[in-house]
């Protein structure tokens, strides 16, 4: 089994997820050596703080170990074929995972792996970002009905957003300016798996309408990577879509604040925000690692 989007995933699976991360979370001595003996590859084409640290320091925990591989060094479709990298891989290591730009780049892949394959961040998802967020709700709100506005940019975090809130039964709002909204199939399949769980879609062009009693702002960064060339033109354009002391205050309660970091800071987020009390910034970024554990243990593992 592979994880390549929220999409391909059953409720119950992901609530599965969600179990074991609370368990691996409290570092248990018997789970300690889960997964000893298995490598994962970390095929990684773009820069990475968190989800190869993550990653790394997650398989650590879980008695296992970790090979980084940069884009130099493995040249994707460059040097050798996607497939070949794939097939060769597979006789080595027990897993990969794949940040790439190219999502078609991760389907190929693991559609030629005979092991696991998870999707560590691609131009069109970011799977384990949002679940790492959905877990950290739960863990701060329980299991309530919450809304989710998110603010900014239709990016892969936003088009994952989509998904979790619909198998999660999540209501999420999305604001985004006319022409950065997330892609209208994406959003229209999401509406169309969000009638089994309840949850409530919309696409907005009014942050201040979509905050509107949010019990989580989330927001982004303006320009992904990728697309540093428009971040002047961006700036501009997604001025009104700051997440200020003003725009949180719009949710008419005491709504928590969350990004996937990296930020920068003053353009889509203020200081005042992302370190003030309402702030769960960085026990999201802590949760990563802890729902990509039990990712690991799923796919690659045995029961705990």
């Amino acid at each position: 089994m592979n994880l390549i989007s929220i999409k391909d995933l059953q409720s119950g699976f992901i609530e599965e997820i969600f179990e074991k991360t609370a368990r691996l979370k409290r570092r248990l001595p018997e789970d300690a050596l889960i997964l000893a003996g298995k490598t994962l590859a970390l095929l990684f084409e773009k820069p990475s703080t968190r989800t190869r640290v993550s990653f790394e320091v997650g398989m650590f925990h879980l008695g296992g170990h970790t090979l980084y591989l940069s884009k130099d060094e493995v040249q994707l479709g460059v040097r050798e074929s996607i497939s070949d990298v794939a097939r060769v891989l597979s006789r080595y290591v027990d897993g990969a995972v794949l940040r790439t730009f190219a999502h078609e780049t991760i389907v190929e892949f693991a559609g030629c792996s005979s092991v696991p394959v998870i999707n560590g961040l691609s131009d069109k998802f970011h799977p384990c970002q949002v679940l790492g967020d959905i877990f950290t709700i739960r863990e701060k709100l329980g299991g309530r009905k919450v809304k989710v506005a998110y603010i900014g940019d239709g990016n892969n975090v936003c088009n994952s957003w989509l998904y979790g809130a619909a198998k999660t039964g999540m209501d999420l709002s999305v604001a985004a300016p006319r022409g950065y909204r997330p892609p209208a199939e994406i959003v229209e399949d999401a509406m169309a798996c969000a009638r089994d769980s309840g949850a409530e879609i919309e696409v907005l062009t009014d942050p201040v309408k979509a905050v509107k009693e949010a019990d989580i702002v989330y927001t982004d960064v303006w320009a992904s990577m990728g697309r540093e060339d428009e971040k002047e033109e961006r700036r501009k354009v997604f001025s009104d879509y700051r997440l200020n002391s003003q725009l949180l205050g719009e949710t008419g309660k005491k709504s928590l604040v969350m990004h996937c970091l990296p930020a920068y800071r003053g353009e889509e987020i203020t200081d005042e925000v992302m370190d003030g009390p309402q702030s769960i910034v960085f026990d999201q970024a802590e949760n990563r690692m802890h729902v990509q554990k039990a990712i690991l243990v799923m796919l690659m593992g045995r029961e705990v």
